[in-house]
């Protein structure tokens, strides 16, 4: 079993682009939007004034006090983040699974203690803030292991009930823009993410919630080459605008995809489902342990060898790779028997077709 985060459908993700369009006319001008934005520490801001100018539009669109954008993506918003709410030495709590390598890297290097509970019992989460000092909890949104089932608001009103006033930070990433509201929207104290899974540019990062919090990490970042500018600040609206409604689509491709494999479209497929890993994928098993050849076969006949963004504006060919990391450290035979199908921009003909043609060779 298997319990996909819910995705927004096409009205909703149509909704949301209309909403993030309505905010950009509240700060720009139809020149400004047209403009390549400027560049520098401009003085009395110490960043560009488009790149401000944009994170006040993001923190209208996400209902949050503050948003931030930064250099590094979403491995390094989060990093910033943790940095922003615990000291060296203090305590966080995480699901009891295998935690994502790159926020494994930032724990480590922040000196930070770790503490695992069960994000699916409310019963295990309460009674380990109960037992232990928790400095902060975080709350990777996608899925850690096939079988995990907690919903982001639920968790976070569990949380909040035992220990209201506890810092929160969420990793959004794969699940912004597809789902009903990020972290902060939902209690979280910051939420982060990166804009280049949203089609922005490469290696920005945001962070969005509380303004303390923000402001502090705004404050260390003084210096021009550590500053987004203000030509990629507009990127990352650029491709934001598009993302909802591009990300609902694939998310229907999946669904169908995912139905016609189950009724046995494809030789030599077991069965397949819907997962957050971490993506929204297919998740497909083999009657055999082939898949590392698949993979390269199916790459000769125009799927995705490897991912770049997993989603970004360069992925719209669909993606036939491996499953995550974390779903292999926890099925250590997963990399020989299963699939990941990202469907990007395609659609479920040219998918099958693909991994028909794969299989059979």
């Amino acid at each position: 079993m298997t319990y996909p985060l819910t995705s927004l459908t096409l009205e909703e993700a149509q909704q949301l682009q209309f909403k993030l369009v309505d905010a950009i006319t509240k700060y720009f001008s139809g020149t400004d939007i047209l403009s390549y934005g400027d560049l520098g520490v401009v003085k009395g801001l110490n960043q560009p004034s488009v790149t401000k100018k944009v994170e006040t539009v993001l923190a209208d669109f996400f209902n949050v006090e503050a948003t931030l954008l930064v250099r590094g993506a979403g491995t390094n918003a989060i990093r910033l983040g943790l940095h922003a709410l615990l000291n060296s030495g203090q305590t966080v709590l995480v699901h009891d699974a295998p935690i994502y390598p790159t926020t494994k890297v930032s724990i480590d290097m922040l000196g930070l203690q770790t503490i695992k509970a069960d994000f699916n019992d409310k019963k295990i989460v309460q009674e380990c803030l109960k037992k232990h000092q928790i400095d902060a909890v975080l709350i990777q949104v996608t899925r850690q292991k096939l079988n995990d089932s907690y919903d982001l608001e639920t968790l976070i009103t569990w949380i909040k009930e035992f220990a209201p006033t506890i810092n929160i930070i969420t990793d959004d990433n794969y699940a912004a823009l597809k789902t009903k509201g990020i972290g902060a929207e939902l209690g979280a104290t910051l939420s982060c993410f990166s804009t280049f899974k949203l089609l922005g540019p490469e290696g920005i990062g945001c962070i969005a919630g509380k303004r303390e919090y923000i402001e502090k990490l705004k404050a260390e970042n003084y210096s021009g080459g550590g500053q987004v500018q203000g030509y990629e600040s507009l990127e990352v609206l650029r491709g934001m605008v598009y993302a909802p409604v591009s990300l609902a689509i694939s998310a229907n491709v999946g669904t169908e995809l995912c139905r016609r494999l189950n009724e046995g479209e494809v030789k030599g497929v077991k069965g397949a489902y819907i997962a957050n890993a971490q993506s929204r994928v297919v998740i497909v098993t083999l009657e055999e342990p082939i898949a590392k050849d698949v993979i390269e076969t199916a790459c000769q006949l125009g799927a995705l060898g490897h991912p770049v963004g997993a989603e970004s504006k360069y992925e719209f060919c669909p993606l036939i790779y491996r499953v995550s990391s974390t779903f292999r450290q926890e099925n250590p035979q997963a990399e020989s028997t299963m699939l990941r199908i990202n469907p990007n921009r395609a659609g479920v003909d040219t998918i099958i077709r693909i991994l028909s043609q794969a299989m059979n060779q």
